[in-house]
């Protein structure tokens, strides 16, 4: 059997029987647009203030994923895939500045050159422009003419027919939050009725006990609960059906915990760690979905992490964030990457270590490696990865993560995902001043990787320590310490220069970082 094929099998083994139906069914079955009259002819649903879209047109241009461009057509694909989804989500109906008139026409063009749009008609960005529509509707009731209801209406009811039950995950969750709030604005109760169970199975799946998203991106975690705030916003601003009070209790619920988990993940400034896929300037920030929350009412606490895998270390000057825990969204790994035992470290509420983060989803060289484990603060052995993954979002064979302590100044966790033989065991330690890294392997060539800050120059290189201002770095055990270059991002197509630190080993390793 050759690597290709076990590879695949290793992929496909963790996939549900609905999703690998699908993937066939697709493929021969091509639902089209059909043009159907809405249910209503005038809008009169109302919405409290959503959370602004970051400002992505502007004058002749767009700028999407740091790519600036003119438009060339809903289908243009000239700066990938991702570009042209962003295009047709029409996130800038709700960008601050824009006006009726300019969303106006930026709808009627899209209604215009619909039946030309094949990449509009992908059900995620259905899912995605739906709502968008929806909100500049509410907000703009008089631009809610008979013809881009039945345009809205058509699209929402092709949705239907292309629910993206072949990938599962935040993509069919997108497409039941966008079914159920075209549910509350068209007033359909039988659509209501549907999708509010269909809506509440998938939250019941994808949000843990302690409130994350399971596939463990902070990036993605925002987006849904942005989401979910806007299911609630406009399911309470808007009461139509009998035991609609029911489904918002449930929605409530939800996004308080995961509003918990938000506030336990973020640094002390708000920011997000940039684990699996995950960038700046995507998602809303924490504060603006605080701000969000706030204004509908609801009240939260922080919820302490368990389920997502992911631990915070912390002592008065350093804050560390850990990563222990298995795939969590075994079916759906597209957004996780080879990076068990990872860490982010910030000293005085500045960045020391940070992740690689991730620039692009095109299926290159520079994907695989900003998905691989050494482009992590882990270890390799012998330059494997600690899970297969591959091409621009599948995972083969996975780490199985154990935990052996767990507790506020102390994880130790033990994994198997290079091989049989090759565990690799990982203690944090936290202390008053320090935060110590300890790792043993049993057999191989083991290396020790860390990204330092953009903003850090080294100061001094001994054989065993790197002084970085106020900050020593010490080794115990390893070979010498290797300094290399590296790019790191924190948005997409964005790039910083930062260095690496290797250290090669056999056996065990001590590293300690302490500060005065």
């Amino acid at each position: 059997m050759t690597t290709k094929i076990k590879l695949l099998l290793h992929t496909v083994r963790h996939l549900t029987a609905r999703q690998l139906g699908y993937q066939v069914w697709y493929r021969v079955h091509k639902p089209r647009l059909a043009e159907v009259s809405s249910p209503i002819e005038k809008v009169e649903s109302t919405l409290k203030p959503p959370i602004p879209k970051y400002t992505t047109w502007e004058e002749e241009d767009f700028c999407f994923i740091n790519l600036k461009a003119p438009y060339k057509g809903w289908s243009n694909t000239e700066n990938g895939m991702l570009w042209a989804y962003n295009q047709n989500y029409m996130d800038w109906l709700g960008q601050e500045g824009m006006t009726k008139e300019e969303g106006e026409k930026w709808i009627d063009l899209f209604i215009k050159e619909i039946s030309s749009n094949e990449v509009g008609l992908d059900p995620y960005p259905i899912a995605l422009r739906s709502i968008n529509w929806i909100i500049f509707f509410c907000s703009h009731p008089e631009c809610g003419t008979k013809k881009r209801l039945d345009s809205l209406y058509s699209q929402i009811r092709l949705l239907e027919k292309k629910l993206e039950f072949h990938l599962m995950g935040n993509h069919l969750l997108e497409d039941y939050y966008a079914l159920f709030i075209a549910a509350v604005f068209f007033k359909e109760e039988w659509m209501f009725k549907k999708y509010s169970r269909a809506l509440k199975g998938q939250l019941e799946e994808q949000i843990l006990a302690d409130g994350a998203h399971y596939e463990q991106s902070p990036m993605y975690h925002c987006i849904m609960l942005d989401r979910l705030l806007d299911c609630y916003n406009i399911s309470t601003s808007n009461p139509v059906f009998e035991k609609q009070d029911e489904i918002n209790a449930f929605l409530l619920e939800k996004a308080q915990k995961m509003l918990g988990h938000l506030k336990s993940i973020i640094w002390e400034d708000g920011s997000i760690p940039l684990l699996n896929d995950a960038a700046y300037e995507i998602a809303p920030t924490a504060g603006q979905l605080f701000d969000y929350a706030d204004r509908l009412g609801i009240k939260y606490a922080a919820i302490p992490m368990k389920d997502c895998g992911y631990r915070k270390l912390c002592n008065k000057r350093m804050e560390a964030i850990v990563d222990v825990g298995n795939i969590t969204a075994s079916y759906q790994p597209g957004h996780s990457h080879a990076d068990t035992f990872n860490f982010e470290l910030r000293v005085d509420g500045k960045p020391l270590i940070v992740d690689t983060g991730i620039s692009t989803y095109n299926k290159t060289s520079r994907r695989l490696y900003e998905r691989s484990t050494a482009a992590h603060n882990t270890v390799t052995i012998n330059g494997r990865n600690s899970s297969e993954v591959w091409s621009g979002f599948k995972i083969g064979k996975r780490a199985s993560t154990s935990l052996i302590e767990d507790s506020a100044r102390e994880i130790v966790a033990i994994h198997s995902g290079f091989g049989k033989g090759y565990l690799h065991k990982r203690r944090f330690i936290i202390k008053e001043s320090s935060f110590t890294i300890e790792d043993q392997i049993e057999k191989g060539q083991g290396l020790f990787i860390l990204h330092l800050s953009q903003y850090l120059d080294i100061i001094k290189v001994k054989s065993d320590t790197v002084i970085i201002g106020n900050t020593a770095i010490r080794t115990l055990g390893g070979d010498k310490i290797i300094i290399s270059k590296a790019n790191t991002s924190v948005k997409y197509n964005s790039f910083n220069e930062t260095d690496v630190l290797s250290i090669p080993f056999t056996k065990t390793l001590k590293v300690t970082i302490s500060i005065d």
